[in-house]
């Protein structure tokens, strides 16, 4: 098992959904772990409680991802508290699905072009000044990037972008032994719009999961393994690369 004694990550958007399971999977394998969230308190507080029972050492930060000041709060609060980072997972964002380009509003645009573009590299232009040498940046990524889908096209268009930053920051830190990888999941299940707008029977869920590994849709649990992977020691030469988690479907 991966051992991140000692090492600190910060995970933005974990207090619930992909960025949850990633900050309590580096909490059981020993890591320092920052939670940081935009809005919702309770949630963020219900995932502390959870990182706590594994014994890890442990902070909240509010921060929106959106606004270089709060991000340089993040990385500040995190500094002070645990004396540096080793991990930075660029987790948070925003998703929006079923409104076509020609119906978006101005409001929709800017929210999404704020959160999930400026906000990824907001994030991981920090991470680049910040992680600690031979440390670990991730760029949590989608397939709608390279699946275009009807009504999504502002969160394909605003996903994106991530990906590329990743990609070049992988060459410009490369010299201090970071890493920077994308993970670019499928469809998960208690996850982004799984968790608030697409019920349990919905027969979404099913369409999405024919064809692929178990016949079932991907869980936070898989996105977490990769995650794992990609901080472990294994990986100390895998870099600007991009890790699907599909469950089968091509990328």
């Amino acid at each position: 098992m991966t051992d991140l004694t000692g090492k600190t990550a910060l995970i933005t958007g974990s207090a619930r959904g992909i960025g949850k399971a990633v900050a309590l999977r580096f909490a059981q394998l020993g890591a320092n772990v920052v939670v940081n969230y935009s809005s919702n308190a309770a949630n963020a507080e219900q995932a502390l409680k959870q990182v706590h029972q594994y014994g890890a050492q442990a902070i909240a930060v509010k921060a929106d991802v959106s606004k270089a000041a709060d991000i340089d709060l993040l990385f500040a609060e995190t500094t002070q508290r645990f004396g540096s980072v080793d991990i930075v997972v660029a987790n948070a964002g925003l998703e929006l699905l079923g409104v076509p380009i020609a119906e978006l509003s101005d409001e929709q645009i800017d929210s999404m072009v704020n959160v999930n573009a400026r906000g990824a590299l907001f994030t991981m232009q920090r991470a680049a000044k910040h992680v600690a040498d031979n440390g670990r940046i991730i760029y949590m990524a989608s397939t709608a990037i390279v699946h275009p889908v009807a009504g999504a096209g502002l969160y394909t268009a605003v996903k994106a972008p991530g990906r590329h930053f990743a990609e070049v920051l992988a060459r410009e830190v490369a010299g201090r032994g970071i890493t920077v990888n994308t993970i670019m999941p499928g469809p998960i299940d208690e996850a982004g719009v799984f968790i608030d707008s697409i019920p349990a029977d919905s027969p979404f869920r099913g369409l999405q999961a024919a064809g692929r590994i178990g016949d079932r849709i991907g869980t936070p649990t898989d996105v977490a393994d990769a995650a794992e992977y990609l901080v472990s020691d294994l990986a100390a030469w895998v870099s600007g690369t991009t890790i699907g988690v599909t469950g089968g479907l091509p990328q």
